[in-house]
């Protein structure tokens, strides 16, 4: 059977600029393994980057047009908008019969694989949860002309035109599973993407990693030997040695998941390369992280989330605050300045949460770089669908959606001085994230006193956050007018620090309009 896997073409909306991305990192990897299984069942796989090789819908129509394939996949990213675009391009690719059977794939079909198959007549079913076992099945059925109703893992339109589905149960050994295929565009990538592991032992309210494999809390990880293999393969067949864990955690629970990342790390030292990693708190452990860093670990995102225990248990974090300065100590011992997780703004904060939040971050020296301080005083909690926080607020009648899709809701704070300061900061970092667009990408070359120009605008950050919080809990409010007027300017505040330093074209390369 002939397949094509595709990634759509997306952009980042210009209101969205300092949003968290809307699928785990994990995502990346779904298309290359579910062309590795089929690939090692025989089959003939192509993949096309829409994404990464910015190509436009009608250069992907060529390639599946010249391609012809049997079966065509479409990992659908949620992208901040619904998918007219999209669905119109399937429907023709469907129509003019360059691909008899279309499936869909990824976190956001997986939580919304009903609107998806109403929606859009010409996708024919829609994979739910782990890819590779439920992607190679149905491309053997649908070769053997067999139905695909009731398939484990697949969700799929019954004759009354109502959608059902049953889940899969999960692949126990990760090790079976063949490496992902990486396309040339995942070469060009600063790093090379490798999975170690999936799920999280955890259940933090705000994430969907958990809901998107099975019912519960669930972590699974390669062996370490398994791991070194793929590795092994990628510096052999290009030469490549950086590399980064896409895994929500790296670590594993308890001390069985410190003694295999122990173990991997000494693995990992023979090899002579630089690696990233995510993890928990939690898991921050000395001796690990010592070992780690040993092997090469250069850089870490950890999920801090709140500077208060009360926020934390609200979140279900199973940690505390102590666990975070902990892991901040730890990892600066071992000269690594982690990357923050940080939700500022909850839709039940109120303004002593949002100062007890302010001073974790001033105490614990987080508030001095400016790409971190633009994202840490300004993070609301952003709620998709499959997280508990989504069902929760929908139980509540709190949660509205936005625009046509399911996929994601919002709701409004119940204290509206916290709405007031989420809004005023949220506008005045999607400002500076777009004018900081050219330099920030690296399409605009840094200019001279460019440390100095981003110490001037998050020194300015920080006054401005720290003003109007003090304002507000003077107990002022602010009216839309004023609103709007803070918002302008801090944009004329910012502007006036680069062009100081920028000229126009590196400065407004990815401009706001």
């Amino acid at each position: 059977m002939r397949i094509l896997l595709f990634e759509h073409p997306r952009k980042i909306a210009p209101d969205r600029y300092n949003d968290i991305a809307n699928t785990p990192l994990t995502s990346c990897l779904l298309t290359g393994y579910a062309a590795g299984m089929l690939v090692s069942r025989g089959h003939e796989v192509e993949i096309v980057e829409g994404y990464l090789d910015d190509l436009s819908y009608s250069e992907i129509e060529e390639r599946i047009s010249t391609f012809s394939p049997d079966v065509l996949g479409v990992h659908m990213v949620y992208h901040w908008k619904g998918d007219s675009e999209l669905f119109s391009f399937l429907r023709k690719v469907k129509n003019e019969g360059m691909a008899r059977y279309v499936a869909a794939y990824g976190f956001y079909p997986t939580f919304a694989f009903r609107e998806i198959l109403n929606a859009c007549e010409a996708i024919d079913s829609v994979v739910v949860g782990e890819v590779e076992a439920t992607f190679a099945e149905l491309v053997e059925k649908v070769s053997r002309g067999e139905s695909v109703q009731g398939m484990p893992g697949l969700a799929t339109r019954s004759s009354d035109g109502s959608v059902s589905w049953t889940r899969r149960e999960l692949i126990e050994d990760l090790d079976s599973i063949p490496f992902p295929v990486r396309t040339d565009a995942m070469f060009r990538l600063p790093e090379v993407n490798i999975q170690g592991s999936r799920g999280c032992y955890g259940a933090c309210t705000f994430c969907y990693v958990n809901p998107f494999y099975s019912e519960w809390p669930r972590w699974r990880g390669r062996s370490p030997e398994n791991i070194v293999a793929e590795i092994d393969q990628v510096i052999e067949e290009r030469g490549l040695r950086r590399f980064y864990f896409v895994d929500p955690n790296f670590f594993g629970p308890g001390e069985r998941g410190q003694r295999r990342a122990r173990h991997l790390a000494a693995l990992l030292k023979e090899r002579n390369i630089t690696f990233g990693i995510e993890g928990r708190v939690n898991d921050i452990h000395d001796e690990t992280i010592s070992a780690l860093v040993d092997a090469g670990l250069r850089h870490i995102l950890i999920g801090l989330e709140s500077g208060r225990d009360a926020s934390l248990k609200r979140m279900n974090k199973m940690t505390t605050v102590a666990d975070n300065e902990r892991a901040l100590k730890i990892l600066r011992k071992n000269g690594i300045e982690p990357n923050i997780g940080f939700i500022m703004f909850e839709p039940d904060s109120t303004l002593e949460d949002v100062r007890i939040n302010y001073e974790f971050l001033q105490r614990n020296d987080l508030l001095k770089n400016l790409p971190v301080t633009a994202n840490l005083l300004y993070h609301h909690q952003i709620i998709l669908k499959g997280t508990p926080a989504y069902r929760m607020l929908q139980e509540q009648g709190r949660l509205k959606l936005v625009n046509e899709s399911s996929y994601e809701g919002v709701t409004a704070y119940r204290d509206k001085s916290v709405e007031d300061l989420a809004w005023v900061m949220r506008m005045i970092t999607n400002f500076l994230f777009s004018r900081m667009a050219g330099l920030w990408s690296g399409r605009a070359a840094e200019p001279p006193g460019a440390s100095k120009m981003y110490s001037r605008i998050n020194d300015y950050l920080v006054q401005r956050f720290e003003s109007l919080l003090r304002n507000l809990e003077s107990g002022k409010r602010l009216s839309g007018e004023e609103r709007e007027s803070c918002i302008k300017d801090a944009e004329i505040e910012i502007d006036n620090i680069l062009k100081s330093l920028i000229q126009p074209p590196a400065l407004y390369a990815g401009r706001r309009t």
